[in-house]
């Protein structure tokens, strides 16, 4: 028997309450900044987007359930197929309350399935850093993820949200090529 029974249901406890936060209309963000939020990386660093990344396009892959890495793998497959040429960020954000009280094990369970050089690549939000992000995006149909591209300044030039689509992948990396020109 394990040492702790409890920790064992954290996880579980965690994904369950977070499935049960508010409801936000899905909506399409484009030309609006991108909320300003902080959170922690993987690597224990606090971040906060979108300022750690302006002055380049950089993308963000947001999940709300543990189920959107399915389509978040996806997606990051195709970028390293086609050769993303620009910052891609990890976004995983869970408004619940409970799973912000237990984010250090929530965080632990995903470094335990992510290579550590990825780790300054995905940020974490939770709780109060979470809710802005759910609300700008919307948050039903959580399993797909919320595929953004932020431009230089931090504003929203690209967006979707409807599962992994081969057709907007080339969408995607030709707006990013536009935007990477212009700058």
């Amino acid at each position: 028997m394990p040492r702790n029974p409890l920790r064992m249901l954290t996880l579980p406890l965690a994904l369950m309450t977070g499935a049960c936060t508010t409801n936000y209309t899905n909506r399409n963000p484009v030309g609006e900044p991108f909320p300003q939020v902080t959170g922690t990386s993987l690597e224990k660093q606090e971040v906060t987007l979108p300022d750690a990344y302006e002055g380049d396009p950089a993308l963000y892959m947001v999940g709300y359930v543990q189920d959107t890495q399915f389509d978040l793998d996806r997606w990051a497959i195709g970028l390293t197929q086609m050769k993303f040429a620009h910052r891609i960020v990890e976004v995983p954000a869970i408004p619940g309350a409970i799973p912000s009280m237990i984010q250090g094990t929530i965080d632990d369970g995903m470094r335990k399935g992510i290579p550590s050089e990825d780790w300054a690549s995905v940020v974490t939000l939770y709780g109060g850093a979470a809710r802005p992000v759910a609300e700008f995006t919307g948050n039903q149909n959580p399993r797909n993820g919320r595929i953004m591209l932020i431009d230089a300044e931090g504003d929203v030039a690209w967006f979707w949200d409807q599962g992994f689509s081969a057709k907007r992948l080339m969408e995607l990396i030709s707006k990013a090529e536009s935007i990477a020109r212009t700058k």
